[in-house]
């Protein structure tokens, strides 16, 4: 996990896990970009239409909730207790 954290795009995965990683930091990164052609690898990758909205889902909520603590200025737990 810590690889994936700090190398999303060069960390090795399965072809699966890869094509959710690399769904997920587009739809983080740039989520107006997102087209069809851009579910291809998910299906390739043997991903149903359903896995496919519960990964959008988690990735956008996933978005959601850190662009709202950082809006309100949430400190995460660990940065709190160094302060």
């Amino acid at each position: 996990m810590e690889r994936l954290r700090r190398d999303p795009e060069g960390c090795p995965l399965s072809t699966r896990h890869r094509a959710l990683a690399d769904y997920a930091i587009k739809l983080a990164r740039n989520p107006g970009s997102l087209a069809e052609e851009d579910l291809e690898p998910l299906r390739s990758a043997g991903l149903s239409d359903r896995d496919i909205h519960d990964a959008c889902a988690v990735a956008s909520y996933y978005c959601f909730v850190n662009r709202m603590a950082n809006g309100l200025g949430v400190e995460l737990e660990e940065a709190a207790a160094g302060s």
